[in-house]
């Protein structure tokens, strides 16, 4: 027996191998084919969109970057755990530092996991000018094997830069808008509107990777007469699920399975619907329409439905398929995902009233060098929410969206169990839905949508050591502050974590220090460490006034 598991293991390592993906992340000035004005967007290789990042599991993933901008930049691995690389997940002054312009930097790590994923820039939230792309992780022993593949990526694309939109949204009295520079929608890097068939051949089943790369809206797939079978949500795969539709927030990823008909008499259409369930209705953008043919003969009709379905995704109904039962959590964290505005009634995103900045020393740092003071949140600074959580600790998380602003929230580093929603307003607990006690597998997930108005209840086993990001996915609430960090086991990371040469030279070359508390000090000194913005939750006076003129109107 241990001659066949020795055997078994070598004939992994010899199956594995390098995935090696050279990028120059430059700047592009395109339009990208849409009939709007052209915008510098950021690229790789003087290139848009980005190309797919393929590999198998166990493979190891290596990233050689070099900043060609006159900014710094960095690179999520979305949905990849990082177990034992926390300094690789790529989110700057949490992880490590950003990589300097005219610099390089690799990333290396082994892809542990099978699924759908994407790779994206975390620093300024880059993600919003183009710095995305699909990583798709293959896995030969798939126990939902598919006769062929098709994927769709599905992006927005504004004709402004994030920080002219940031400008916008916080102009006094919450006045400002980036609404008047719409955005167009991309599908596989294209318009949208340019959509192209999807081909079938009678019998055959199908995967189709769904990736909702985008920055801001929902949208929702479905193929007229055809079932869709949820097996896979954000890298975990679930037990089969049929829907017509499969609606995507900011940053999820699903995997349907379909079963071609067997005969070739008619073709179809399949539907792409970019919505504006918490947007501002635009005709021809939120909401809009593309649909695709699905050929089966070029010599068939289509086969034309009116009415194209719609519904939310219910993250309640599926289960996981690797049969872990409801976690019982340890301790609860109340998490307020609202805005706030400052004494000047500039508007701010927020976790809890706390809307988030770096600190002067990358959490890992303050993790590795502080001592038993690392497991005191305040070493991380107040701006930057930290939670200290210990090794194995059971959380829960209810995220409550008291707004009438949506949040896909997104947890690095680990997946969560979703276990029950509601709507915050609810005094009678009608709008309550959980998951069974027993006899059933929460859905496990990395990113979930919390609608406004409602809350949404996640649980997750804190087992990878490292300093993580949670925040929402829309690249606008990221950047005005709805964002924490969680250290899981900071103890433990001081005795097993070591960061590699390369992680520390990008920290040196651009004078961040790399020991210490939020402020780079010893002891609890935090002089000189980046001051809250205090919010207040309450509407500024000159909004007051027009809800108070719209109430007595």
């Amino acid at each position: 027996m241990r001659f066949v598991k020795t055997f078994l293991f070598l004939l992994g390592l010899a199956q594995a191998r390098l995935v090696v993906e050279n990028w120059d992340i430059t700047y592009v000035t395109t339009n990208r084919g849409l009939d709007q004005p052209a915008k510098r967007g950021i690229g790789v290789n003087n290139k848009l969109p980005l190309p797919v990042v393929e590999a198998e599991i166990g493979d190891t993933l290596v990233l050689n970057v070099r900043n060609s901008l006159d900014t710094v930049t960095s690179l999520h691995a979305h949905g990849i755990l990082q177990r034992g690389t926390n300094y690789y997940d790529g989110v700057p002054m949490a992880n490590g530092c950003p990589i300097a312009p005219g610099s390089n930097f690799t990333y290396e790590f082994v892809l542990e996991q099978s699924g759908t994923y994407w790779i994206h820039g975390h620093a300024s939230e880059q993600n919003f000018e183009g710095l995305r792309t699909p990583l798709i992780v293959y896995d030969r022993n798939d126990p939902y094997p598919a006769d062929k593949e098709h994927l769709f990526a599905v992006e927005d694309w504004w004709p402004i830069s994030l920080q002219e939109s940031l400008k916008l949204l916080q102009m006094p009295d919450g006045r400002g808008t980036p609404y008047a520079y719409p955005p167009q929608t991309l599908i596989n890097g294209e318009f949208a509107k340019l959509t192209k068939p999807l081909y079938f051949e009678p019998g055959l089943t199908y995967r189709i990777r769904l990736v909702s790369m985008m920055s801001l809206p929902l949208w929702e797939f479905a193929i007229d007469s055809h079932e869709l079978y949820i097996v896979e949500v954000d890298g975990v795969l679930t037990k089969p699920k049929a829907v017509d539709v499969v609606r995507m927030a900011p940053a999820q990823r699903v995997s349907v399975l379909v079963k071609a008909k067997n005969s070739i008499a008619a073709n179809y259409e399949y539907h792409i619907t970019v919505l504006d369930d918490y947007v501002v209705p635009i005709p021809g953008v939120y909401p809009s329409h593309f649909d695709g043919k699905v050929v089966y003969s070029p010599d068939a009709s289509t086969d034309i439905v009116q009415t194209i379905p719609s519904e939310p995704f219910d993250d309640l109904s599926i289960e996981s398929l690797d049969r872990e039962p409801l976690l019982c959590a340890d301790r609860s964290l109340f998490l307020n995902l609202t805005y706030g505005f400052t004494a000047k009634d500039i508007p701010s995103e927020s976790i809890n009233l706390i809307s988030y900045r770096d600190s002067l020393v990358p959490a890992i740092f303050s993790a590795l060098t502080t001592g038993e003071r690392a497991i005191n949140p305040v070493t991380y600074g107040p701006q930057t929410n930290t939670e200290v959580v210990k090794l194995n600790e059971v959380i829960e998380l209810l995220f409550w969206c008291p707004t009438e602003l949506a949040h896909p929230m997104h947890l690095h580093g680990h997946v969560f169990q979703v276990i029950e929603t509601g709507y915050v307003n609810d005094t009678t607990g009608n709008s309550r839905r959980r998951v069974p006690n027993s006899g059933f597998s929460p859905l496990k997930r990395d990113s979930v949508h919390v609608p406004q108005g409602q809350y949404v209840v996640v649980r997750f086993r804190a087992n990878n050591l490292g300093v993580w990001n949670l925040h929402c996915h829309i690249d606008w609430h990221m950047g005005l502050g709805n964002n924490m960090l969680l250290v899981v086991g900071p103890r433990e990371m001081q005795q097993s974590m070591r960061v590699p040469e390369s992680v520390v030279e990008q920290c040196r070359i651009q004078d961040i220090m790399m020991s210490g508390n939020a402020a780079g000090h010893d002891a609890y000194n935090y002089s000189g460490a980046p001051d809250l913005p205090y919010l207040q939750a309450a509407l500024p006076p000159a909004l007051a006034a027009i809800q108070a003129g719209n109430s007595t109107s």
